[in-house]
């Protein structure tokens, strides 16, 4: 009986080192704009059951949170869902919605992982090589990598994320209700500074206010 995957086990293979070698270009230090006059939150859904990938893109200004511009874009989904290789059938729908924003942000926050990926190259981390922009990858579960360490319930409490020596992550408590988001650079972001970039713009919120609501407009992707 044939399925999805098998038909792509060649080209995931040639994806993997595709994304071993972008990988090797992602910039883990700060080269984001400051202070900050932009930021929007990126999230891809799906439709048609899978057919169609879409994208929603949320502007912001960085100092009132007010909404500049929101935008989606959809396209026809041109691989399946493969495991730790979201990022390629994504990508093209988040380029798209980027381009129709009225301007690009000084950070963008993408659902998703950025380092905190068994590649290291998780969708935030491809969004930021291929456009630029500086990203942080927001997600709400690990893929990879444990914490070492207790979390304390406290708001903004945060604790690395390792996969075996290397820190490629963290757990960030982001309100004391919730469970810890897991917070990774993606690309031109500092290990150090992603948490508390995602502390500054969660407002009450679990996830960062451009993130949150642009997840209000995009379906979870199966």
């Amino acid at each position: 009986m044939s399925s999805a995957a098998p038909q792509w086990a060649g080209d995931a293979e040639a994806l993997r080192e595709l994304q071993a070698s972008l990988a090797g270009q992602v910039e883990l230090r700060d080269r984001f704009a400051q202070p900050l006059r932009s930021i929007a939150g990126f999230e891809v859904g799906s439709e048609d059951e899978g057919a169609t990938v879409r994208a929603v893109a949320v502007l912001m200004d960085a100092d009132t949170l007010a909404v500049l511009d929101r935008q989606t874009a959809r396209r026809p989904a041109s691989m399946p869902a493969l495991p730790g290789l979201r990022s390629f059938r994504e990508l093209p729908a988040l380029l798209d919605v980027l381009a129709m924003l009225r301007h690009a942000p000084d950070l963008a926050f993408v659902r998703g992982h950025g380092s905190a990926h068994p590649q290291r190259f998780g969708i935030a981390a491809h969004f930021g090589v291929a456009s630029g922009v500086p990203s942080i990858g927001v997600a709400t579960s690990t893929l990879t990598g444990e914490a070492r360490m207790a979390l304390h319930e406290m708001r903004g409490a945060f604790t690395p994320l390792r996969d075996g020596r290397q820190q490629i992550g963290w757990l960030l408590r982001s309100r004391p209700d919730c469970e810890p988001l897991v917070v990774s650079p993606g690309h031109r972001v500092a290990m150090a500074a992603a948490p508390e970039l995602v502390m500054r713009f969660a407002t009450g919120n679990r996830l960062p206010e451009p993130l949150r609501l642009a997840g209000t407009q995009a379906s979870p992707m199966a």
